[in-house]
């Protein structure tokens, strides 16, 4: 996307734009200055963190920019969720040792795609019958997404980790956009920024920071 996107009412006229206050200028900037980095039109982010698995007593190690290739562009911020539940969550499983990755399992509150991908590709859940969606999970103190809520909780050798995202990280306006039956299409384009700079924002701090865990 070259250049900056600015948003006016259909039929509104340059000349007869009112001065736009210091908050909305602001937003705009934000909004232009989209913190992306562009290489060969293709959107990436500035992250080399990895998570580590075993298959077998082999290691193999995943960064977000991967979790992101097998998923695609259209949930970045469920996948980054999901990479910061799992630096969070793994560690606490074996002592800080990385699980094997055919003995993890999952039940959450939060059905987004961007993150059943994100578990699915490092552990093989899903496909494994071993990843469980399940929205009662979550009471009302949960962080609310825009379908359910951001509770997981990871499952191995006999021992669980309950993870809940910390209060402060999800915008307002990317929930309430997110649940709209139709969008305009300036809409549509301010939802795809919200969800890049949801995952830009969780990607910039640490696992420890976002999710709250407990070890039942």
């Amino acid at each position: 996307m070259a250049g900056g996107i600015v948003f006016r009412t259909t039929g509104e006229s340059l000349n007869n734009e009112s001065s736009p206050s210091t908050d909305e200028l602001h937003d705009r900037y934000r909004f232009e200055n989209t913190p992306l980095i562009k290489r060969n039109n293709t959107m990436t982010y500035d992250n080399t963190e990895t998570i580590t698995v075993l298959e077998n007593g082999q290691p193999i190690s995943f960064t977000f920019a991967e979790l992101l290739k097998y998923h695609g562009f259209g949930y970045p911020g469920g996948v980054a969720h999901a990479f910061k539940v799992m630096q969070r969550g793994f560690p606490l499983l074996d002592d800080g040792n990385p699980p094997e990755r055919g003995e993890l399992s999952m039940d959450t509150a939060f059905p987004g795609p961007g993150g059943q991908d994100a578990f699915e590709v490092v552990t093989r859940m899903v496909t494994g019958g071993r990843y469980n969606v399940d929205l009662t999970l979550a009471g009302d103190d949960v962080i609310k997404s825009p379908k359910g809520s951001y509770l997981f909780r990871i499952k191995y050798r006999g021992r669980t980790v309950n993870l809940t995202l910390r209060p402060g990280f999800v915008v307002e306006e990317f929930v309430k956009l997110a649940k709209q039956d139709t969008r305009t299409a300036a809409e549509e384009e301010r939802l795809a920024w919200l969800k890049t700079d949801m995952a830009k924002r969780l990607l910039n701090h640490t696992a420890e920071d976002l999710y709250d865990a407990v070890v039942l």
